[in-house]
């Protein structure tokens, strides 16, 4: 009993602990409403290698809606969007549509098959976005771990004319915001191992452009997404320096970014108690998303 009355204290403690770089003024006060859930919504086009599927969590509020598009991790080769069900819950009692997907896995399909899947999952999501109730001029896109990499990428890549933007990126897969959490953002730090040779199909050596390719700090550029990072100072797995490299990248091409470390955290335990930096994370977004502007005042811009 006592260790139980413990642990929201030291919770609160490690809470208190974190470092917030960037920190905003004022923090987000969340309206919550109720909301309900479409589950496996196919969403790859037909033909394609693999069908996969989406749960869109749909909140029971009036109006076009931002959405946030959510990615699981998984070393690129497994987990499931199950992973992701307890923050698309939030994120819909918040007020947004979460549409949280599958991907295909490595070996089997090596990128950049899965950045391929997120923009065609953003291209469903425009394209049904009257049906979901969603403002097209406010999505967002949040993961962790693999899914943290391939959000950053979705987001640095768009609109950006190059090969990882074509044949299926365009500017209308550009999130307004990307939330990452143990975020690999430089797989050049990772000459051996298994996963990473996996997912690229051959060593650093074999392939050092296609390294440099698949890694999100490599495509930071003015003009990009805003940006929210956190990060275990404990993981082994994936090095806090992935996190803090990427943010002062981000900040020297002058992109509005954050930076939330977690102290006495490793790699899963940032992912499994780290409702905290979510909480962070969904602020961001929310300040992110309001502040952009609806898709009609865009289209009545023109």
């Amino acid at each position: 009993m006592k260790l139980l009355f413990l642990l929201p204290v030291a919770f609160a403690f490690l809470s208190a602990c974190a470092t917030h770089r960037n920190a905003p003024a004022e923090t987000v006060t969340f309206e919550t409403t109720g909301w309900h859930k479409l589950a496996n919504q196919t969403y790859s086009p037909s033909g394609w290698p693999e069908t996969l599927n989406a749960d869109v969590y749909l909140p029971d509020r009036e109006g076009a809606r931002p959405a946030v598009l959510l990615v699981h991790g998984g070393g690129w080769q497994g987990r499931s969007r199950d992973d992701m069900e307890a923050i698309a819950e939030r994120l819909a009692a918040s007020g947004v549509v979460a549409v949280n997907i599958d991907y295909r896995f490595a070996p089997q399909y090596r990128f950049p098959a899965q950045l391929h899947d997120l923009q065609v999952a953003m291209h469903w999501l425009h394209e049904n976005a009257e049906l979901f109730s969603v403002d097209t001029g406010r999505i967002g896109a949040m993961g962790y771990s693999a899914g943290g990499h391939l959000v950053s990428l979705l987001g640095l890549v768009a609109g950006q004319g190059g090969e990882l933007d074509s044949p299926h990126g365009g500017e209308r897969t550009r999130p307004v915001a990307v939330v990452a959490g143990g975020t690999p953002s430089d797989l050049r730090k990772f000459p051996g191992g298994r996963l990473v040779p996996e997912f690229l199909g051959g060593t650093l050596q074999e392939h050092p452009e296609r390294f440099a390719a698949a890694s999100p700090v490599t495509h930071v550029h003015a003009g990009a997404p805003a940006f929210f990072l956190y990060h275990g100072q404990l993981d082994w797995l994936v090095p806090v320096d992935h996190a803090t490299d990427f943010y002062e990248a981000l900040q020297a091409a002058n992109v509005d970014s954050e930076l939330y470390l977690l102290p006495l955290r490793g790699h899963a335990t940032t992912f499994l108690v780290g409702r905290g930096a979510v909480t962070k994370g969904m602020g961001f977004l929310h300040r992110q998303l309001e502040a952009a502007p609806m898709a009609t005042a865009r289209e009545g811009s023109r």
